[in-house]
């Protein structure tokens, strides 16, 4: 019960009130119906409403709360999309927050008005380290400089992720941060026109071209600033338009970014063939712990440029080259080059993993705390090889989906289980796998040993043509007393009949699992009936 709510309980005798307690008081006690009104508990220095569908008026009341959560360290508005186009009335009283430390204000349709009137009052927060402006559209487009120069020195995080920047952005952004000498993380990921180039026309005119072919090249005017950020950790640049040149400015400021721990530049397609550029810098980064090149296209002399700069990396716990198929020809070549014994996450998915690969993974594998192989079809028949590799209480997730496994793959799953090797697993991913029959589904729940279980995906494809029976429901329904951690089961174009549907649902009702089926088959049918008659009236 808060202290307001205390004040009118009858019969508690009460000495003299200050009056400057009283409305103190009284301010924390609309504090507390407003939180509550909102489904939130109030807590003096967090205030968390993301998710909250806040509006315009909810916003002014806010304001005129400040002044009772002079305590406050940290607000999240995230996701509250309606209060786009009305921050100001928030920001103007920015000045009773003075010890705010953390601002999420991702996702709420900011406008380039908002933005200006944040960075007015972000003078008045002189202890903000924590920035968060991701998911807003409408700050692509020039409204960062409402902020230049507005944030101060202490600021430690600044993320601005899916906002539209474009390449006048970056240089923007590059104003910004060269006055942020303890910014440790900078996250940019999902602003695909970060890196364009233009090119400046007969008319004056400013047009897009290919990437490497003149021009004021976008990235320029961000990456040089980062010499003034020496305690840059982290460092994210996910689907920003990089090329080859990107990767040539990049490595070239790696010199005052010795600091960095992780460096995320994947789903740049644009940086295929240009690796070569980027590695010899890598040594550089003696602190590097991850790296992140998913889906860029790489190439095998991209690939081969990269694993001469590994021995240098002795920091290295977390390597992400999935979704690049060249990688499966040099698997080999990758495990020699890294310290196995230290690595973490090696996700291979979507490599063209052969053979020769996986014997070769087998080497990683007893360090490996995730292991990912799927969509890789030469996993069929050889799960074996990759499992008896494995040590006890490493692996904590195990993703295998549209591996083609066999039942027999299961089979010897189920016998590492049984002997408690996987007792820490906590995601097991073995949908689009068709092929297993019976026996394996009921050999691996059947034998036990995945008590720490959390997740657990038995799907079949999306297009498959005739859902297959749930046979093995029974033992199903007999694992569950031994997966107490389980929080998530997905059996999608698995067919379930009604009773059997109860029967899982039953089985589920005291515990919080998050159950995946399929709509219920009746519901479709009379759908697709209705709409054939429809079409008989018509």
């Amino acid at each position: 019960m808060c202290l307001w709510c205390l004040c009118c309980v009858p019969g508690v005798v009460h000495g003299p009130v200050d009056p400057a307690e009283s409305v103190c008081d009284m301010g924390w006690g609309r504090v507390c119906v407003f939180v509550k009104r909102l489904g939130k508990r109030a807590d003096s220095r967090t205030l968390s409403l993301a998710h909250c569908d806040l509006t315009a008026t909810d916003v002014l009341e806010l304001a005129t709360l400040l002044p009772s959560l002079s305590l406050l360290e940290e607000m999240d508005l995230s996701w509250n999309e309606l209060i786009g186009g009305c921050l100001r009335s928030l920001t103007s009283h920015l000045q009773n927050v003075g010890g705010l430390r953390t601002l999420r204000l991702s996702c709420c349709r900011l406008t380039a008005d908002d933005i200006t009137s944040l960075g007015e009052a972000l003078r008045c927060v002189p202890v903000l380290e924590v920035l968060d402006l991701s998911w807003n559209a409408g700050i692509g487009g020039s409204a960062l400089q409402g902020i230049v120069g507005k944030l101060h020195p202490t600021l430690r995080e600044l993320y601005l992720v899916a906002c539209q920047l474009t390449e006048t952005d970056a240089t923007i952004l590059g104003g910004i941060v060269s006055v942020l000498p303890r910014l440790c993380v900078l996250d940019v990921s999902c602003n695909p026109l970060l890196a364009h180039t233009q090119t400046e026309a007969e008319d004056g005119s400013m047009s897009k071209t290919e990437p490497g072919k003149g021009g004021v090249w976008g990235l320029g005017g961000l990456v040089p600033s980062l010499s003034h950020t020496p305690s840059l950790t982290t460092l994210r640049l996910h689907d920003c338009g990089l090329t080859t040149q990107s990767l040539s400015l990049l490595g070239g400021s790696f010199n005052c970014l010795r600091s960095l721990c992780q460096l995320d530049l994947s789903c740049n397609k644009g940086v295929a063939g240009g690796l070569s550029l980027l590695s010899p810098h890598l040594a550089l980064l003696s602190h590097l712990g991850g790296l992140d090149l998913h889906l860029c296209c790489l190439t095998h002399t991209d690939l081969q440029a990269i694993i001469q700069a590994l021995p240098s990396l002795t920091e290295l716990t977390e390597l992400d080259l999935s979704s690049n198929k060249e990688v499966g020809g040099v698997v080999s070549d990758l495990v020699s080059a890294l310290p196995l014994s230290q690595i973490k996450l090696l996700p291979l998915n979507g490599c063209s993993l052969n053979q020769e690969s996986l014997s070769a993974l087998a080497l990683a594998m007893p360090y490996l705390r995730c292991i990912d192989v799927s969509w890789s079809k030469m996993v069929g028949g050889h799960l074996a090889l990759l499992l008896e590799a494995l040590q006890p209480s490493v692996t904590q997730e195990l993703r295998l989906s549209s591996c083609d496994l066999t039942t027999d793959d299961l089979l010897h799953l189920a016998v590492v289980c049984k002997r408690g090797v996987l007792s820490s697993l906590r995601v097991l991913d073995l949908s689009y796998n068709g092929g297993v029959g019976e026996e394996g589904w009921c050999g691996l729940l059947g034998e036990g040993g995945l008590g720490s279980l959390e997740e657990l995906d038995l799907s079949l494809r999306p297009l498959t043509s005739n859902p297959s029976p749930l046979t093995w429901l029974p033992t199903l329904l007999s694992a569950f007393p031994h997966l107490p951690a389980l929080t998530r089961l997905s059996l999608q174009r698995w067919t379930l009949t009604a009773q059997e549907r109860e029967q899982v649902n039953h089985a589920l009702r005291k515990r919080k699992v998050l159950l995946e089926l399929d709509p219920v088959p009746f519901a479709s049918s009379a759908n697709q009936e209705g709409l054939e008659e429809e079409r008989c009236e018509e």
